[in-house]
């Protein structure tokens, strides 16, 4: 099924885009949430005549998308979380906890346009932020264990075992059964 996109739909388009979707997720989805629209000849005709007269406004929000970019050129995150010893965390780092992250230096974006598959060890990432469907920005983000202490890359080992005591007995000294 062929549609026009009316917003944009993540992981699918943007707006004013025509995609092929299966029939049911446009019927059942997409054109009563008013996210799209059928991409029927006459419809497209519309959209080619609105692309042309909204050229200009189009041009302003991908100028914008690309000031967002810029200011958040240089900008590296590094995020402390609770880790077990063997460096995985309790819990995840998600898009949402960067769009935090981003938050408390003062640059608001929204976490819908973060792309950042769940972090669940230490270490270094990318997070992508997509401002434009032309315009992104790639923010470096490093984990961190929570108060600085590197975990160690192999399980503690066990403190060694004691043998079991074994009471000595005294054959002469035990009952003797006739």
């Amino acid at each position: 099924m062929e549609l026009i996109l009316k917003e944009d739909v993540i992981g699918l388009g943007f707006k004013n885009d025509i995609v092929n979707v299966k029939s049911g997720y446009g019927r059942n989805y997409l054109i009563p949430q008013g996210k799209a629209v059928i991409a029927s000849p006459s419809a497209k005709k519309i959209l080619a005549e609105n692309l042309k007269q909204q050229a200009h406004k189009l041009a302003a929000l991908k100028a914008a998308a690309e000031e967002k970019a810029a200011a958040l050129e240089g900008v590296a995150l590094t995020i402390t979380a609770k880790v077990s010893a063997t460096g995985q965390l309790y819990g995840s780092v998600t898009n949402m906890t960067v769009a935090d992250e981003l938050a408390k230096l003062g640059k608001e974006v929204d976490r819908k346009i973060i792309v950042l598959k769940d972090i669940k060890k230490v270490g270094e990432y990318v997070a992508v932020v997509r401002f434009h469907k032309e315009v992104s920005a790639e923010i470096p983000v490093t984990v961190v264990a929570e108060g600085g202490v590197a975990p160690v890359a192999e399980a503690p080992a066990e403190a060694p075992v004691a043998a079991p005591v074994e009471e000595d007995i005294d054959e002469t000294e035990a009952p003797v059964e006739e």
